[in-house]
């Protein structure tokens, strides 16, 4: 079978990964992957105790050399949490730094520490595994009930990562920056595996900092990865840091995922180093499915049209295709491929409910604008509101209210109402908590840039709204 990572046996001294200031180039890692490769030999599957490290990253490439399933494991997990992903994964090893205190249950594991210079004679491996054998589990996030296991074949991985080298350009030429945890699709598959498939580099910033991103981009990187909290600090620093802007705008790509960046952090970027911060959309089960194209009209809200291969459609309540292109018909996304995962881990009757002759259904909602592009206005199950026979995504609002200037952050869910159905409800962090921006003020706002059925009936001020790891707002925590 063709190999994942075939620079591993080409690109000898070339750099390979640098997390802050240990690095290995690629004969370097190429020996230490083969090197802990041979020691998960036979295991049924291995976790990764997913620490931003250089452990972690070459633990990764050494499971997939070897062939063995890789759980990477969330190292701010709750106890209850982490119980659960190791029961139900059911790990026979885990990859671990030298150092790293694993709490119960995988304390109670054979640990298995990356050898980052072995010696001796390196063994040889077998041909890599078929495409459609299983490379990763990841665990969803949890928002309906315990994390499942999305289990992603070799096959997916290699779609997502040469469909996005089509869509961006994306070669062994380019250097990425980014500080995202190594947990998940993004930080992992996207953010590691990614450069590694290409013959490029990756320089992880440990943890993340414009002035991280700044000294990186000004010193060779071509490319950023990053999620909407981390662009929106770029924003906020850049008119007090010209040499950050200088440095973004040398910047071959600028890419944020995960979450829907705000126009306004769109707009300030643009506006201080001339750069387009390209939005792409994917999940867990899927990869990726969709990606603006660098160098097309900036469209901020968008996450562009379907990567090649990805098939995606919206349907309506009852499931039929909606047909529309007018930017306004709102329809839940589903999408089929070969970046979709095989199966959820043990749960075939979750697997079962996911698809719909074929089409995963990613309880997404979104609309088509006239060419195709897709604009996410939330999830079905925390942020569509039904009000008055409308259907309202949340994420539109969302976006209008951070236009406000008074508004330092904003989310808005629905909330039963004996009239409409559901009412609009706009949680705020002002920008001046002493003097926040009333409740008739935000509702005429976005009458105004909107319509008038889609304003917040309600306003809830807050000092901070909760985010998970990857930026987006917990909902349901801001409810309860």
């Amino acid at each position: 079978m063709p190999r994942l990572f075939p620079a591993l046996d080409t690109l000898g001294d070339a750099p390979a990964l640098r997390f802050g200031d240990r690095s290995l180039d690629y004969a370097q890692l190429r020996a230490a992957a083969l090197a802990t490769a041979a020691r998960l030999d036979g295991a049924r599957r291995v976790a990764l105790w997913a620490t931003p490290t250089l452990e972690s990253a070459v633990g990764a490439v050494a499971a997939l050399l070897a062939g063995v399933p890789l759980v990477p494991v969330n190292p701010g997990s709750g106890a209850r949490e982490l119980a659960h992903v190791v029961a139900d994964s059911a790990p026979e090893l885990v990859l671990a730094a030298p150092g790293a205190e694993l709490p119960e249950p995988l304390a109670a594991l054979p640990v298995v520490h990356p050898d980052l210079a072995p010696r001796g004679p390196l063994p040889q491996l077998s041909e890599e595994p078929g495409e459609e054998e299983p490379a990763l589990i990841i665990y969803t996030s949890g928002t309906t009930g315990p994390p499942k296991g999305a289990v992603l074949p070799r096959r997916a991985v290699r779609v997502t990562l040469d469909s996005l080298a089509q869509a961006w350009k994306w070669s062994g030429d380019d250097v990425l920056v980014h500080g995202l945890p190594l947990f998940h699709v993004h930080g992992l598959v996207l953010g590691v595996l990614g450069p590694l498939r290409r013959g490029g580099s990756l320089r992880h910033l440990g943890r993340f900092s414009p002035e991280g991103v700044r000294a990186e981009l000004s010193s060779g990187a071509t490319m950023l990865f990053g999620v909407p909290t981390m662009y929106h600090r770029i924003a906020e620093a850049l008119p007090a840091d010209p040499a950050l802007a200088e440095a973004l705008a040398g910047a071959r790509l600028l890419v944020s995922g995960s979450a829907a960046l705000s126009r306004r952090d769109h707009e300030a970027i643009a506006s201080a180093t001339g750069q387009q911060v390209v939005e792409r959309y994917g999940m867990t089960e899927t990869l990726m499915n969709t990606s603006v194209r660098p160098g097309g009209v900036p469209a901020p809200g968008s996450v562009g049209t379907p990567l090649d291969g990805v098939e995606l459609r919206l349907v309506d309540d009852e499931g039929h295709p909606v047909e529309e292109r007018d930017g306004e018909t709102i329809g839940e996304i589903q999408v089929k491929g070969p970046n979709l995962f095989t199966a959820y881990l043990g749960r075939p009757d979750a697997t079962e409910a996911a698809f719909d002759r074929g089409w995963f259904r990613t309880g997404d909602m979104a609309t088509l604008d006239a060419d195709g592009s897709v604009r996410i206005v939330g999830r079905r199950s925390t942020d569509l509101i039904k009000s008055g026979g409308y259907k309202i995504g949340a994420g539109e609002i969302e976006n209008v209210l951070l236009e406000h200037p008074a508004v330092a952050d904003a989310a808005v869910t629905g909330e039963p109402d004996p009239d409409l159905g559901e009412t609009v409800v706009a949680w705020i962090v002002p920008r001046d908590p002493a003097a926040p921006p009333s409740g008739k003020e935000l509702a005429d706002h976005v009458a105004r840039q909107l319509t008038p059925y889609k304003r917040p009936r309600i306003v809830r001020l807050r000092e901070s709204l909760p985010r998970n790891d990857m930026g987006k707002i917990m909902k349901k925590a801001l409810k309860d």
